[in-house]
C-alpha cells in the first residue's frame, strides 16, 4: 500500500469510527483494525489510536452543545473518576510485554462485541443505583480506556442508561466528554512513554475529528440497531481473526 492510499485509508475510517462512535460508542472497533491494515503491530496500534481518539473530544463536544447544557456538575464529577482509572490502565498497558498484548486483544474485542449488543437490554434493567457503584464502575471503564479501550463508549452508556433518567442523546453526549477526557490523558502519556507513530495518529486524527463532530446528530435521527449489530458482528470477525492469525 502506498502512503496515499493508507492516509486515505485511515482519515477514511477515522470518518466513520468518529461518526459512529460519538453516536453510540463503538469508535476503536472501527478505527483499531484500520491501524492493524497499514501495517501497525498491535500494540502500536492501540497506543497511536488512543492518540487519535483525542480529537474526538473537540468534535463531540461541538457536536454534542445542545445535549450538555446542564451537565456540567456531572463532567466535573465524573471526568476525574475516570480519568483516575485510565491512568491505571495505561500504566497496566505499558508493563505489558507485546506479544502477551497480541494474545489478550481478541478476548477484548469479543468482550466489546457482547457489551454492544447487550446494551439495550441493560438500559430495560435500569433500578436505579447507588453513587458509590456508580463510581467504582466508571473507574473500571477508565482501566479499561487506558488498556484497550474497544467497547468502552458502549459500556459507559450502559451505565449512564441504568444510573441517570436520560435521554440516549444526553446520555449519549455525557459519555463522550467524559470519555473524551480519558483519551486525552491516555494520549499525552502515550506520546511520552508508548510506540506512538505519528504520521498514522495524525491522519487517522483527521477523519475522527470530522467524523465525532457529526455522531451526535446522527444520534438524535438513527435507529441503532442496525449499526449495533453491524459493528459487533465486525468486531467479533475480527477477534476470531486474530485468533487464526496470533502475533
Amino acid at each position: 500500500m502506498d502512503a496515499l492510499a493508507r492516509d486515505a485509508l485511515l482519515v477514511g475510517a477515522g470518518l466513520v469510527a468518529g461518526t459512529l462512535g460519538a453516536a453510540g460508542g463503538i469508535t476503536t472497533l472501527v478505527s483499531y483494525p484500520a491501524l492493524l491494515a497499514v501495517g501497525l503491530s498491535p500494540l502500536s496500534a492501540n497506543v497511536t489510536n488512543a492518540v487519535s481518539l483525542s480529537a474526538s473530544l473537540v468534535g463531540s463536544s461541538l457536536g454534542s452543545r445542545p445535549e450538555l447544557v446542564g451537565q456540567r456538575a456531572r463532567v466535573g464529577r465524573g471526568a476525574p473518576i475516570v480519568v483516575a482509572g485510565c491512568l491505571v490502565g495505561v500504566a497496566v498497558l505499558l508493563e505489558t510485554p507485546a506479544p502477551l498484548f497480541a494474545r489478550v486483544v481478541p478476548y477484548l474485542l469479543l468482550a466489546a462485541a457482547v457489551a454492544l449488543v447487550a446494551q439495550p437490554w441493560l438500559v430495560r434493567r435500569r433500578r436505579g443505583s447507588h453513587p458509590a457503584a456508580v463510581g467504582v464502575a466508571l473507574f473500571g471503564v477508565g482501566v479499561y480506556v487506558g488498556y484497550f479501550g474497544a467497547g468502552s463508549g458502549v459500556m459507559v452508556l450502559a451505565l449512564l442508561g441504568v444510573a441517570l433518567d436520560e435521554t440516549l442523546a444526553r446520555a449519549n453526549a455525557l459519555k463522550n466528554v467524559l470519555l473524551g477526557a480519558a483519551d486525552v490523558v491516555a494520549a499525552g502519556a502515550f506520546l511520552l512513554f508508548g510506540p506512538v507513530r505519528l504520521a498514522p495518529a495524525l491522519w487517522l486524527g483527521v477523519g475522527l475529528l470530522a467524523g465525532s463532530a457529526l455522531g451526535p446528530s446522527i444520534t438524535r435521527r438513527a435507529p441503532e440497531a442496525p449499526v449495533r449489530w453491524v459493528v459487533a458482528a465486525l468486531g467479533a470477525g475480527l477477534a476470531l481473526w486474530l485468533l487464526a492469525h496470533p502475533g
